[in-house]
């Protein structure tokens, strides 16, 4: 057996039975929030009654609904800047140029 090996089988084992039920919070809540098997955890509501919405609901749905249309219109409406947009661009003014007529005249009977 080497030193080593027989130093440690003598050496005690660290003791951190102490520190395990050193619990750390910062309030008495608990720790999650039990589910409940419910949609947003709410129960439903007896017949005849309606839910009572919250005041920042339609808050919200107004300010998404105007997120999500802005972020669309800009979507659609943004200036093409792309390298096959501006060759396309750049390849229409050299035909110009040189006066190559790609339009092709209809055959009509």
């Amino acid at each position: 057996m080497s030193f080593l090996s027989r130093r440690l089988a003598r050496s005690q084992p660290l003791r951190l039975d102490r520190y395990a039920c050193v619990r750390r919070q910062a309030s008495d809540s608990p720790e999650y929030n039990e589910p409940s098997g419910y949609l947003f955890g709410e129960k439903p509501l007896p017949k005849g009654q309606k839910r009572i919405k919250e005041d920042w609901e339609n808050l919200w749905v107004v300010g998404m609904t105007a997120f999500f249309g802005l972020g669309t219109l800009i979507a659609i409406y943004k200036p093409k800047t792309g390298v096959q947009d501006w060759a396309l661009v750049e390849a229409q003014k050299s035909l110009e140029e040189r006066g190559v007529n790609l339009d092709y005249p209809k055959s009509g009977k």
